[in-house]
C-alpha cells in the first residue's frame, strides 16, 4: 500500500516562481534583441549560427560580438554551480535565491549602460539568463527551461501523446504546464519588446520587478506530497 505524506518544500519549483522566471527569461530575450543590436540573450544556438555564418564572411568584429553572449551562458551555468556547492546547506537564504539575488543585481547595472555599451549588456544578460536556467530547473517536479522554449515545447507535446493514448491525468496536468510556461515566456517576451520602444536601456528594470516577486516567494513553504509505501 500506498500513503501520502506532506513536508514543508522550498518554493523554487512552485508554479509561481516558474511562471515569474519564465516571464522574466522572455523579457531579458525580447530586451537584448530589440534593445540591444539584436543579440539573443538566452538562444545561443541562434548565436552560435550567427557566429559562424559571420566567421565564414571574414567579418571578426560582428563575429564576437556573438562569441560574448556565448561564453558568458557558459560562465553563468559555472557561476550557479560554484554558488550551490558554497551555499546549498544555509538555512536563512535559500542558494537558488542567491541566484535570483546576483541576477537582479546585474540586470540592475545593465540599465545603466549606454547603447555604446551593447556587447557588455548582452554578456551580462546571457550571464544571468545561464545562472537562472541552471538553478532552476523543476516545475512541481518536472524538468523545465525557464528561459527557453524548445524543450518546453518537446515535454508538452510528449506528455499529450501520453494522455492521448493512456486518459493519464497527471500527463494532462504536466502538459498543461508545459504549455503554460510557454504562454508564460511569450507574455514576457511581447511585455519585452513593448515596453523596450517606451523606456528604452531601462526597460530591463521591469525584468528585475519579476525577480524580486520571486525572491520574496521563495520565503514561503509549500506542502509537497510524497508517497511511501508501506
Amino acid at each position: 500500500m500506498e500513503k501520502q505524506i506532506y513536508t514543508r518544500g522550498q518554493m523554487s519549483e512552485a508554479v509561481s516562481t516558474g511562471i515569474l522566471l519564465t516571464m522574466s527569461g522572455g523579457f531579458q530575450d525580447a530586451y537584448t534583441y530589440y534593445c540591444r543590436g539584436k543579440v539573443f540573450a538566452n538562444a545561443q544556438t541562434g548565436n552560435i549560427v550567427l557566429m559562424g555564418s559571420y566567421l565564414a564572411s571574414g567579418q571578426w568584429a560582428m563575429a564576437m560580438r556573438y562569441f560574448g553572449p556565448v561564453a558568458a551562458f557558459a560562465g553563468g551555468v559555472y557561476m550557479s554551480e560554484h554558488i550551490r556547492r558554497l551555499h546549498q546547506r544555509d538555512e536563512k537564504l535559500h542558494w537558488r535565491q542567491m541566484v535570483v539575488a546576483v541576477e537582479i543585481l546585474l540586470l540592475f547595472a545593465v540599465g545603466f549602460m549606454p547603447q555604446s555599451m551593447n556587447m557588455a549588456a548582452n554578456i551580462m544578460v546571457s550571464f544571468v539568463c545561464a545562472m537562472q536556467v541552471d538553478a532552476f530547473r523543476k516545475i512541481k517536479g518536472s524538468p523545465y527551461a525557464s528561459t527557453m522554449c524548445i524543450g518546453n515545447l518537446r515535454s508538452a507535446t510528449e506528455q499529450l501523446y501520453r494522455f492521448r493514448h493512456t486518459k493519464d491525468r497527471e500527463c494532462l496536468g504536466r502538459c498543461m504546464r508545459y504549455y503554460g510556461v510557454i504562454l508564460m515566456f511569450a507574455v514576457g517576451a511581447v511585455m519585452g519588446s513593448v515596453t523596450t520602444s517606451l523606456l528604452g536601456e531601462r526597460t530591463i528594470w521591469l525584468s528585475c520587478v519579476l525577480l524580486l516577486a520571486s525572491f520574496i516567494i521563495m520565503f514561503v513553504r509549500e506542502d509537497i506530497e510524497k508517497k511511501e509505501g508501506f
